[in-house]
This record gives structure tokens, C-alpha cells and sequence, in this order.
């Protein structure tokens, strides 16, 4: 939280002085218009601030004789995570730079985007795999561990491919992205708390940290929006987690707004198309629809916390009694 928050009053006058101004698509909300040029790709602070606490403590561990109790699985999904987390946002980071450098305001295409989230999983899932001993596996609440076999790979790219998208969807109005991952890191905390993982929750206190540092230059009105640099890196990072306690499918609950936003928009489209040009929100994801509504953006982000926070405290029940005292 400090490495972050303290990072803003070097870096956000760097973008500024570079001109990574924010550009306003046309199709949004007409009041968004007044946030153009604000500096844009400000997630660069929380990912470093994130990867350097997290990282730190990790060899810290390592030097001192792993006091964590980290096994070497444990540890091979840890780092690999945050690698993930990196890659995917160095993909965000190239879509930021062409929008605001390149001009070109809707940066990567489809397929450029989705070939390279594609591979990030291919090598991300890989890496779970031999930690897995090459018998892949999940932990389900209520049913144990289910082997997977060859729907891992399946799964996997849903899963990973799915929640980067949606976080990302979740980054449209200020604040929102940040605070509603705060509520879904404080929910891995206490999962990882009541089963002792350790690791787990020192990624998950990092991107806590991570999140409010930025949210107190993000909160509106945002002095920086994170960007696709940051809602990627956000995305990774909570997938990561999922997936160092072998439950990917808890994102269900801890992410509960991330799910919302992203099947307003699958809905919003399809219906669209099915009936040609009629809605069902007023403009997706769900937020711009509160919006059209008259809901402020501070409103739209206290309600939308406090729903995902409810729902991380059902997931951490959900993992303590379908999981720890089966």
C-alpha cells in the first residue's frame, strides 16, 4: 500500500508529462468526456508495488529456511502466478500504448489480444500441470479433489481466459475495479488464514495492499486510471490465487461483480443480436447501467463492494466447512 500510494506522486506527473492522456470512447456515457486526457496506464504503480512486496517476502523465506512451510509445489504455482499476472499485463500494457501513443483508440485487435492471453495460459497451465505431477486436480467444495484430466486444459482457459476479461470489463468508472479486488483480496486473506496458506496470503495481502495504495488516486474523481496495464494485471493476479489453493472455482464468489459485469455484457450483445437492436440494460457492462440510472459513481462503487464483499464472506464459509473440515 505504501510502495504504491507513495509511487503516485512520482508517476502520475510522468504520464502526465508524457501525454498518456486517457482517451474517451465515443459509445460511452457523454459525461465521461470530461475525464479525457486524464493519465491512463497508473496500474504500472500497484504492480510494482504488488510483485515487490510479494516477491520480497518470498525470498526472504527462501533465505531464512521457508518458516512459511512452503513446499516446492506450493511454491512453483506462487511464482508462477505472479509471473502470469506480469505477462498479462505487459499484454495490457501494449493495448494502453497503442491506444494513447499509437492513437489508435481501441489498441489491439480481438484476435492480437486473444492470441496472446491464449499463450499465456497454454504456459501458465503448463507450469500447474508438472507442479501437479502431471495428474491434474481440483479442490471442490462439498466434493474433495476431482481429477480433471484433459478438462483441465479446458477449464483452465475458461477459467484464466474468462476472469481476465471480466476485471477488465470491471474497470469503467472510477474507483470500481480497485475496490471492489480490495474486497476479493480480504476474502482470499481469510481463506488462506483459516487453512494456513501461507503463501496464498501473501499474495493476497499484497494485492490488498496494492489496491487501496491506488484507489487513493483513483477514487473519484481519479487522478489516473490503472488501464488495461492494470485491470489485466488485476485479473491475473486474482487467478492466481484461485489457483495456488487449487479452488478456481471460488471465483465465483470472491469475484461475484466480476462474473455480474461480465455476463451483462454476454447478455447485453446476445440479446441485441437475437432481437435485432433491442437492450435490456440500459448500457452494459452493468455499471455504465446504474449510471444511466443516476446512480453516482461513488454509490456504484460502495454498493458494488459491499455485494462482492458478501459474497467473498459466503466463499470463505463456502471453503472452511465444504473444504478445510471435510
Amino acid at each position: 500500500m505504501g510502495i504504491t500510494g507513495l509511487l503516485g506522486y512520482g508517476i502520475i506527473p510522468w504520464l502526465r508529462k508524457l501525454k498518456f492522456g486517457q482517451t474517451i470512447l465515443e459509445e460511452g456515457p457523454k459525461w465521461h468526456k470530461s475525464k479525457q486526457g486524464t493519465p491512463t496506464m497508473g496500474g504500472i504503480m500497484f504492480i510494482i508495488g504488488i510483485f515487490f512486496s510479494a516477491a520480497l517476502v518470498l525470498v526472504i523465506n527462501y533465505i531464512t529456511g521457508n518458516k512459511l512451510g512452503l513446499t516446492g509445489d506450493m511454491n512453483t504455482k506462487l511464482w508462477a502466478g505472479i509471473i502470469m499476472a506480469l505477462m498479462f499485463g505487459l499484454v495490457g500494457f501494449a493495448d494502453d500504448y497503442i491506444k494513447v501513443v499509437k492513437k489508435r483508440n481501441l489498441g489491439l485487435s480481438i484476435i492480437q489480444k486473444s492470441i496472446a492471453q491464449l499463450a499465456i495460459c497454454a504456459g501458465y497451465l503448463t507450469s500447474l500441470y508438472l507442479a501437479m505431477g502431471k495428474d491434474p486436480y481440483m479442490i471442490v467444495p462439498f466434493f474433495g479433489n476431482i481429477k480433471l484430466g484433459f478438462f483441465f486444459w479446458i477449464l483452465g482457459v475458461c477459467v484464466i481466459y474468462g476472469a481476465i476479461n471480466a476485471v477488465n470489463f470491471t474497470d469503467g468508472i472510477d474507483g470500481l475495479c480497485s475496490s471492489v479486488t480490495a474486497t476479493a483480496a480480504v476474502s482470499f486473506i481469510a481463506i488462506a488464514m483459516l487453512n494456513k496458506f501461507f503463501g496464498v496470503g501473501i499474495l493476497a495481502a499484497a494485492l490488498l495492499g496494492g489496491c487501496i495504495g491506488f484507489f487513493l488516486w483513483n477514487k473519484f474523481p481519479a487522478k489516473v486510471f490503472m488501464g488495461d496495464t492494470g485491470s489485466m494485471f488485476l485479473g491475473g493476479m486474482v487467478v492466481a490465487i484461485a489457483y495456488a489453493m487449487d479452488c478456481p472455482v471460488i471465483l465465483l464468489l470472491t469475484g461475484f461483480i466480476y462474473v455480474i459485469e461480465a455476463l451483462s455484457d454476454v447478455i447485453q450483445i446476445g440479446y441485441y443480436k437475437i432481437t435485432h437492436g433491442k437492450r435490456i440494460f440500459k448500457m452494459a457492462p452493468i455499471h455504465h447501467h446504474f449510471e444511466m440510472c443516476g446512480w453516482s459513481e461513488k454509490k456504484i462503487d460502495a454498493v458494488f463492494c459491499a455485494v462482492n464483499l458478501i459474497a467473498g464472506i459466503i466463499g470463505v464459509v463456502v471453503m472452511y466447512y465444504g473444504t478445510f473440515r471435510v
